[in-house]
Protein backbone atom coordinates (compact mmCIF):
# COMPACT_ATOMS: atom_id res chain seq x y z
CA UNK A 1 0.00 0.00 0.00
CA UNK A 2 1.41 3.41 -0.97
CA UNK A 3 0.60 6.14 1.51
CA UNK A 4 -0.45 9.71 0.72
CA UNK A 5 -0.79 12.59 3.19
CA UNK A 6 -4.23 12.56 4.84
CA UNK A 7 -5.18 9.13 3.56
CA UNK A 8 -5.67 5.98 5.63
CA UNK A 9 -4.48 2.53 4.60
CA UNK A 10 -7.47 0.27 5.20
CA UNK A 11 -7.60 -3.51 4.87
CA UNK A 12 -11.13 -4.94 4.76
CA UNK A 13 -11.48 -8.62 5.70
CA UNK A 14 -14.63 -10.48 4.68
CA UNK A 15 -15.46 -14.15 4.16
CA UNK A 16 -17.57 -13.23 1.13
CA UNK A 17 -16.86 -10.70 -1.58
CA UNK A 18 -17.42 -10.16 -5.29
CA UNK A 19 -18.22 -11.98 -7.55
CA UNK A 20 -20.73 -13.26 -4.96
CA UNK A 21 -23.76 -10.99 -4.85
CA UNK A 22 -25.31 -10.85 -1.41
CA UNK A 23 -26.03 -8.11 1.08
CA UNK A 24 -22.60 -8.15 2.76
CA UNK A 25 -20.69 -8.55 -0.50
CA UNK A 26 -22.38 -5.62 -2.23
CA UNK A 27 -22.22 -3.39 0.84
CA UNK A 28 -18.49 -4.02 1.38
CA UNK A 29 -17.74 -3.47 -2.31
CA UNK A 30 -19.64 -0.16 -2.24
CA UNK A 31 -17.81 0.90 0.94
CA UNK A 32 -14.45 0.09 -0.67
CA UNK A 33 -15.37 2.18 -3.72
CA UNK A 34 -16.56 5.15 -1.65
CA UNK A 35 -13.48 5.10 0.60
CA UNK A 36 -11.22 5.03 -2.44
CA UNK A 37 -13.09 7.99 -3.90
CA UNK A 38 -12.55 9.77 -0.56
CA UNK A 39 -8.79 9.38 -1.03
CA UNK A 40 -8.04 6.37 1.17
CA UNK A 41 -5.91 3.41 0.11
CA UNK A 42 -8.14 0.38 0.43
CA UNK A 43 -7.56 -3.32 -0.08
CA UNK A 44 -9.62 -6.44 0.60
CA UNK A 45 -8.78 -9.89 1.92
CA UNK A 46 -11.39 -12.55 1.25
CA UNK A 47 -11.82 -16.31 1.16
CA UNK A 48 -14.15 -16.07 -1.84
CA UNK A 49 -12.68 -17.47 -5.08
CA UNK A 50 -12.99 -15.50 -8.30
CA UNK A 51 -11.22 -13.53 -10.96
CA UNK A 52 -8.44 -11.12 -9.93
CA UNK A 53 -9.66 -7.66 -8.93
CA UNK A 54 -7.45 -4.64 -8.16
CA UNK A 55 -6.50 -4.56 -4.50
CA UNK A 56 -8.30 -7.84 -3.69
CA UNK A 57 -6.31 -10.65 -2.04
CA UNK A 58 -8.05 -14.01 -2.38
CA UNK A 59 -6.94 -16.42 0.35
CA UNK A 60 -8.66 -19.51 -0.96
CA UNK A 61 -8.59 -23.18 -0.01
CA UNK A 62 -9.94 -25.92 -2.24
CA UNK A 63 -13.10 -26.86 -0.38
CA UNK A 64 -16.46 -28.32 -1.48
CA UNK A 65 -18.98 -25.81 -2.85
CA UNK A 66 -16.29 -23.07 -2.84
CA UNK A 67 -16.95 -22.43 0.85
CA UNK A 68 -15.42 -19.06 1.87
CA UNK A 69 -13.28 -20.43 4.71
CA UNK A 70 -9.60 -21.31 5.07
CA UNK A 71 -8.18 -23.76 7.62
CA UNK A 72 -4.97 -21.71 8.07
CA UNK A 73 -6.41 -18.29 7.35
CA UNK A 74 -4.93 -16.60 10.45
CA UNK A 75 -1.36 -17.26 9.31
CA UNK A 76 -2.07 -16.07 5.76
CA UNK A 77 -3.70 -12.90 7.08
CA UNK A 78 -0.81 -12.22 9.49
CA UNK A 79 1.65 -12.40 6.60
CA UNK A 80 -0.56 -10.18 4.46
CA UNK A 81 -0.84 -7.58 7.23
CA UNK A 82 2.93 -7.62 7.77
CA UNK A 83 3.51 -7.10 4.05
CA UNK A 84 0.84 -4.45 3.41
CA UNK A 85 1.12 -2.61 6.75
CA UNK A 86 -2.42 -1.20 6.94
CA UNK A 87 -3.27 1.60 9.35
CA UNK A 88 -6.66 0.02 10.02
CA UNK A 89 -8.16 -3.46 9.72
CA UNK A 90 -11.93 -3.43 9.15
CA UNK A 91 -13.51 -6.86 9.51
CA UNK A 92 -17.03 -7.71 8.26
CA UNK A 93 -18.94 -10.61 9.78
CA UNK A 94 -22.29 -12.27 9.44
CA UNK A 95 -23.77 -14.46 12.16
CA UNK A 96 -20.86 -16.93 11.96
CA UNK A 97 -17.90 -15.92 9.79
CA UNK A 98 -14.81 -18.07 10.50
CA UNK A 99 -12.46 -16.36 8.04
CA UNK A 100 -13.49 -12.88 9.16
CA UNK A 101 -12.84 -13.75 12.81
CA UNK A 102 -9.44 -15.09 11.77
CA UNK A 103 -8.88 -11.55 10.50
CA UNK A 104 -9.83 -10.17 13.91
CA UNK A 105 -7.40 -12.56 15.62
CA UNK A 106 -4.61 -11.76 13.15
CA UNK A 107 -5.06 -8.00 13.62
CA UNK A 108 -5.01 -8.40 17.40
CA UNK A 109 -1.82 -10.48 17.25
CA UNK A 110 -0.24 -7.92 14.89
CA UNK A 111 -1.32 -5.16 17.31
CA UNK A 112 -3.19 -3.34 14.58
CA UNK A 113 -6.32 -1.29 15.31
CA UNK A 114 -9.40 -3.23 14.28
CA UNK A 115 -13.06 -2.38 13.73
CA UNK A 116 -15.55 -5.25 13.47
CA UNK A 117 -18.84 -4.65 11.65
CA UNK A 118 -21.57 -7.20 12.30
CA UNK A 119 -24.02 -7.25 9.39
CA UNK A 120 -26.51 -9.72 10.87
CA UNK A 121 -28.81 -10.12 13.86
CA UNK A 122 -27.50 -12.36 16.63
CA UNK A 123 -30.22 -14.83 17.59
CA UNK A 124 -30.15 -16.72 20.93
CA UNK A 125 -28.02 -19.54 19.51
CA UNK A 126 -25.49 -17.10 18.04
CA UNK A 127 -25.36 -15.14 21.30
CA UNK A 128 -24.62 -18.36 23.16
CA UNK A 129 -21.84 -19.20 20.70
CA UNK A 130 -20.13 -15.84 21.13
CA UNK A 131 -20.46 -16.01 24.91
CA UNK A 132 -18.61 -19.32 24.75
CA UNK A 133 -15.93 -17.89 22.47
CA UNK A 134 -15.55 -14.92 24.79
CA UNK A 135 -14.81 -17.26 27.71
CA UNK A 136 -12.45 -19.35 25.59
CA UNK A 137 -10.49 -16.63 23.77
CA UNK A 138 -11.32 -13.47 25.77
CA UNK A 139 -11.96 -11.56 22.56
CA UNK A 140 -13.47 -8.72 24.57
CA UNK A 141 -9.90 -7.92 25.68
CA UNK A 142 -8.48 -7.51 22.17
CA UNK A 143 -9.11 -3.77 21.92
CA UNK A 144 -11.89 -4.12 19.37
CA UNK A 145 -14.32 -1.43 18.30
CA UNK A 146 -17.60 -2.89 17.11
CA UNK A 147 -20.27 -1.55 14.81
CA UNK A 148 -23.71 -2.86 13.91
CA UNK A 149 -25.93 -1.78 11.05
CA UNK A 150 -28.91 -0.87 13.28
CA UNK A 151 -29.94 -0.42 16.90
CA UNK A 152 -31.83 -3.71 16.75
CA UNK A 153 -28.66 -5.51 15.65
CA UNK A 154 -26.47 -3.67 18.18
CA UNK A 155 -28.46 -4.59 21.30
CA UNK A 156 -27.65 -8.34 21.44
CA UNK A 157 -23.99 -7.66 20.56
CA UNK A 158 -23.67 -5.18 23.46
CA UNK A 159 -25.29 -7.69 25.79
CA UNK A 160 -22.62 -10.28 24.95
CA UNK A 161 -19.59 -8.02 24.55
CA UNK A 162 -20.10 -6.09 27.78
CA UNK A 163 -18.45 -2.81 28.62
CA UNK A 164 -15.07 -3.86 27.26
CA UNK A 165 -16.12 -3.47 23.61
CA UNK A 166 -17.78 -0.27 22.41
CA UNK A 167 -20.48 -1.07 19.84
CA UNK A 168 -21.66 1.80 17.65
CA UNK A 169 -24.40 1.93 15.04
CA UNK A 170 -23.18 2.82 11.54
CA UNK A 171 -25.89 2.39 8.94
CA UNK A 172 -25.48 0.57 5.68
CA UNK A 173 -24.74 3.07 2.95
CA UNK A 174 -26.92 3.97 0.00
CA UNK A 175 -26.61 6.47 -2.83
CA UNK A 176 -29.89 8.02 -1.74
CA UNK A 177 -30.10 10.39 -4.70
CA UNK A 178 -29.93 7.43 -7.08
CA UNK A 179 -33.23 6.10 -5.71
CA UNK A 180 -35.19 9.35 -5.74
CA UNK A 181 -38.21 9.28 -8.08
CA UNK A 182 -37.34 10.68 -11.50
CA UNK A 183 -39.64 13.02 -13.42
CA UNK A 184 -43.18 13.78 -12.38
CA UNK A 185 -44.89 12.00 -9.52
CA UNK A 186 -47.44 9.43 -10.66
CA UNK A 187 -50.93 10.88 -10.83
CA UNK A 188 -53.75 9.50 -8.71
CA UNK A 189 -55.19 6.29 -10.14
CA UNK A 190 -57.78 6.64 -12.84
CA UNK A 191 -61.17 5.02 -12.16
CA UNK A 192 -60.76 2.80 -15.18
CA UNK A 193 -57.91 1.43 -17.28
CA UNK A 194 -57.81 0.07 -20.78
CA UNK A 195 -57.65 -3.62 -21.56
CA UNK A 196 -54.21 -3.04 -23.07
CA UNK A 197 -52.62 -2.48 -19.67
CA UNK A 198 -54.42 -5.23 -17.79
CA UNK A 199 -52.13 -7.47 -15.83
CA UNK A 200 -52.51 -10.96 -14.32
CA UNK A 201 -56.06 -12.08 -13.71
CA UNK A 202 -57.53 -9.23 -15.75
CA UNK A 203 -56.67 -6.59 -13.13
CA UNK A 204 -55.52 -3.33 -14.66
CA UNK A 205 -52.00 -2.50 -13.51
CA UNK A 206 -52.87 1.19 -13.47
CA UNK A 207 -55.74 0.77 -11.01
CA UNK A 208 -54.54 -2.05 -8.72
CA UNK A 209 -52.76 -1.25 -5.48
CA UNK A 210 -49.28 -2.63 -6.10
CA UNK A 211 -47.51 -4.37 -3.16
CA UNK A 212 -43.81 -5.12 -3.65
CA UNK A 213 -41.25 -7.18 -1.74
CA UNK A 214 -37.58 -7.77 -2.62
CA UNK A 215 -35.26 -10.35 -1.10
CA UNK A 216 -33.66 -13.73 -1.32
CA UNK A 217 -36.22 -16.55 -1.40
CA UNK A 218 -34.55 -18.54 1.36
CA UNK A 219 -36.35 -20.46 4.13
CA UNK A 220 -34.79 -18.30 6.89
CA UNK A 221 -36.47 -15.25 5.29
CA UNK A 222 -39.87 -16.99 5.65
CA UNK A 223 -41.07 -16.15 2.10
CA UNK A 224 -44.08 -18.51 2.30
CA UNK A 225 -45.16 -16.59 5.39
CA UNK A 226 -45.05 -13.47 3.21
CA UNK A 227 -47.49 -15.13 0.81
CA UNK A 228 -49.81 -15.95 3.70
CA UNK A 229 -49.57 -12.31 4.78
CA UNK A 230 -50.66 -11.21 1.31
CA UNK A 231 -53.50 -13.74 1.27
CA UNK A 232 -54.85 -12.56 4.64
CA UNK A 233 -54.44 -8.89 3.69
CA UNK A 234 -56.41 -9.52 0.49
CA UNK A 235 -59.22 -10.97 2.61
CA UNK A 236 -59.37 -7.75 4.68
CA UNK A 237 -59.52 -5.42 1.68
CA UNK A 238 -62.90 -4.81 -0.01
CA UNK A 239 -63.27 -6.79 -3.22
CA UNK A 240 -63.79 -3.58 -5.22
CA UNK A 241 -60.18 -2.55 -4.38
CA UNK A 242 -57.94 -4.45 -6.82
CA UNK A 243 -54.62 -5.68 -5.45
CA UNK A 244 -51.54 -7.10 -7.11
CA UNK A 245 -48.16 -8.11 -5.69
CA UNK A 246 -44.66 -8.59 -7.07
CA UNK A 247 -42.05 -10.53 -5.07
CA UNK A 248 -38.58 -10.06 -6.57
CA UNK A 249 -35.78 -12.50 -5.83
CA UNK A 250 -34.70 -16.08 -6.24
CA UNK A 251 -33.61 -18.90 -4.00
CA UNK A 252 -34.31 -22.41 -2.73
CA UNK A 253 -37.83 -21.57 -1.46
CA UNK A 254 -39.12 -20.54 -4.88
CA UNK A 255 -40.67 -23.93 -5.75
CA UNK A 256 -42.48 -24.06 -2.41
CA UNK A 257 -43.82 -20.54 -2.99
CA UNK A 258 -45.08 -21.45 -6.45
CA UNK A 259 -46.92 -24.45 -5.00
CA UNK A 260 -48.50 -22.20 -2.35
CA UNK A 261 -49.68 -19.71 -4.96
CA UNK A 262 -51.28 -22.46 -7.06
CA UNK A 263 -52.90 -24.16 -4.07
CA UNK A 264 -54.43 -20.90 -2.83
CA UNK A 265 -55.54 -19.48 -6.18
CA UNK A 266 -53.13 -16.53 -5.99
CA UNK A 267 -51.31 -16.86 -9.31
CA UNK A 268 -53.62 -14.31 -10.91
CA UNK A 269 -52.45 -11.42 -8.73
CA UNK A 270 -49.08 -12.42 -7.20
CA UNK A 271 -46.04 -12.75 -9.47
CA UNK A 272 -42.53 -14.12 -8.84
CA UNK A 273 -40.45 -12.61 -11.65
CA UNK A 274 -37.08 -13.81 -10.27
CA UNK A 275 -33.95 -11.80 -9.64
CA UNK A 276 -33.82 -8.17 -10.77
CA UNK A 277 -30.91 -5.81 -11.36
CA UNK A 278 -30.75 -2.55 -9.43
CA UNK A 279 -32.08 -0.73 -12.49
CA UNK A 280 -35.03 -3.11 -12.74
CA UNK A 281 -35.79 -2.67 -9.04
CA UNK A 282 -35.75 1.14 -9.45
CA UNK A 283 -38.27 0.81 -12.27
CA UNK A 284 -40.43 -1.56 -10.21
CA UNK A 285 -40.49 0.80 -7.22
CA UNK A 286 -41.73 3.58 -9.48
CA UNK A 287 -44.99 1.59 -9.83
CA UNK A 288 -45.19 0.41 -6.20
CA UNK A 289 -47.74 1.61 -3.64
CA UNK A 290 -46.59 -0.44 -0.65
CA UNK A 291 -43.30 -2.20 0.16
CA UNK A 292 -43.34 -5.11 2.61
CA UNK A 293 -40.30 -6.22 4.65
CA UNK A 294 -41.80 -8.83 7.00
CA UNK A 295 -38.71 -10.64 8.32
CA UNK A 296 -38.66 -10.40 12.14
CA UNK A 297 -34.87 -10.75 12.37
CA UNK A 298 -33.89 -8.27 9.64
CA UNK A 299 -30.67 -6.63 10.85
CA UNK A 300 -31.03 -3.67 8.48
CA UNK A 301 -33.23 -4.04 5.41
CA UNK A 302 -31.39 -2.45 2.48
CA UNK A 303 -34.22 -3.21 0.06
CA UNK A 304 -36.65 -1.45 2.41
CA UNK A 305 -34.32 1.57 2.55
CA UNK A 306 -34.24 1.66 -1.25
CA UNK A 307 -38.04 1.62 -1.32
CA UNK A 308 -38.29 4.34 1.34
CA UNK A 309 -35.79 6.46 -0.64
CA UNK A 310 -37.87 5.91 -3.78
CA UNK A 311 -40.91 7.33 -1.97
CA UNK A 312 -42.75 4.07 -1.27
CA UNK A 313 -44.52 3.51 2.10
CA UNK A 314 -42.86 0.61 3.96
CA UNK A 315 -44.49 -2.04 6.16
CA UNK A 316 -42.03 -3.81 8.47
CA UNK A 317 -41.45 -5.30 11.90
CA UNK A 318 -41.03 -2.80 14.73
CA UNK A 319 -38.28 -4.97 16.26
CA UNK A 320 -36.18 -5.16 13.08
CA UNK A 321 -33.43 -2.88 11.81
CA UNK A 322 -35.91 -1.25 9.42
CA UNK A 323 -37.26 0.70 12.42
CA UNK A 324 -34.09 2.85 12.32
CA UNK A 325 -35.36 4.62 9.20
CA UNK A 326 -39.11 3.87 9.17
CA UNK A 327 -41.23 5.42 11.92
CA UNK A 328 -44.86 4.67 12.57
CA UNK A 329 -47.14 6.75 10.36
CA UNK A 330 -44.26 8.75 8.82
CA UNK A 331 -42.24 6.58 6.44
CA UNK A 332 -44.58 3.62 6.73
CA UNK A 333 -46.30 1.37 9.24
CA UNK A 334 -44.63 -0.90 11.80
CA UNK A 335 -46.01 -3.97 13.52
CA UNK A 336 -44.80 -6.23 16.30
CA UNK A 337 -46.69 -9.31 15.13
CA UNK A 338 -47.71 -11.08 11.95
CA UNK A 339 -51.29 -9.89 12.41
CA UNK A 340 -50.04 -6.30 12.78
CA UNK A 341 -48.31 -6.58 9.41
CA UNK A 342 -51.44 -8.00 7.77
CA UNK A 343 -53.50 -5.13 9.20
CA UNK A 344 -50.91 -2.56 8.02
CA UNK A 345 -50.87 -3.82 4.42
CA UNK A 346 -54.68 -3.96 4.37
CA UNK A 347 -54.93 -0.45 5.84
CA UNK A 348 -52.61 1.05 3.24
CA UNK A 349 -54.42 -0.80 0.45
CA UNK A 350 -57.77 0.65 1.60
CA UNK A 351 -56.58 4.17 2.43
CA UNK A 352 -55.21 5.99 -0.59
CA UNK A 353 -54.91 9.27 1.31
CA UNK A 354 -52.63 7.63 3.89
CA UNK A 355 -50.52 6.00 1.16
CA UNK A 356 -50.11 9.26 -0.66
CA UNK A 357 -49.28 11.30 2.45
CA UNK A 358 -46.55 8.82 3.47
CA UNK A 359 -45.25 8.68 -0.11
CA UNK A 360 -45.08 12.49 -0.23
CA UNK A 361 -43.12 12.55 3.06
CA UNK A 362 -40.68 9.92 1.76
CA UNK A 363 -40.14 11.83 -1.49
CA UNK A 364 -39.54 15.12 0.33
CA UNK A 365 -37.14 13.85 3.01
CA UNK A 366 -33.95 11.81 2.86
CA UNK A 367 -32.69 9.12 5.26
CA UNK A 368 -29.57 11.15 6.03
CA UNK A 369 -27.98 8.57 8.36
CA UNK A 370 -27.74 6.12 5.44
CA UNK A 371 -26.16 8.54 2.97
CA UNK A 372 -22.57 7.71 2.12
CA UNK A 373 -21.10 10.92 3.62
CA UNK A 374 -22.72 10.06 6.97
CA UNK A 375 -21.59 6.42 6.78
CA UNK A 376 -17.99 7.37 5.96
CA UNK A 377 -17.96 9.89 8.80
CA UNK A 378 -19.30 7.23 11.18
CA UNK A 379 -16.56 4.77 10.26
CA UNK A 380 -13.91 7.50 10.50
CA UNK A 381 -14.94 8.09 14.12
CA UNK A 382 -14.74 4.34 14.81
CA UNK A 383 -11.29 4.20 13.22
CA UNK A 384 -10.11 7.05 15.46
CA UNK A 385 -11.38 5.22 18.54
CA UNK A 386 -9.75 1.95 17.45
CA UNK A 387 -6.41 3.74 16.98
CA UNK A 388 -6.76 5.32 20.43
CA UNK A 389 -7.47 1.91 21.98
CA UNK A 390 -4.29 0.62 20.33
CA UNK A 391 -2.29 3.54 21.71
CA UNK A 392 -2.19 5.79 18.62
Amino acid sequence: MRHYPGSVRILHVSDCYLPRLGGIEVQVADLVRMQREAGHEVEVATATPGEPLPGVHRIVAKLPFDLPVHPTGTGHLLRLMAARRPDMVHVHTGAVSPFAWMGVRAAARARLPVVVTVHSMWDPVTRGLYRGLRLLFEWHRWGLVGTAVSEAAARPIRAVAGRGVPVHVVSNGLDVSGWRPQGEVRPARAPEASEAVRGPGGVADGEAVHVVAVGRLAPRKQPVRLLRLLKEARARVPSEVPLRATIVGDGPARAQMERYLRANGMTGWVSLPGRYSREQIRALLASADVFVAPAPRESFGLAALEARSAGVPVVARAQSGVADFVHQGKEGLLGRSFDDLVSSVARLARDRDLRESIAAHNRETEPVASSWPAVLEGFDRCYEQARARRGG
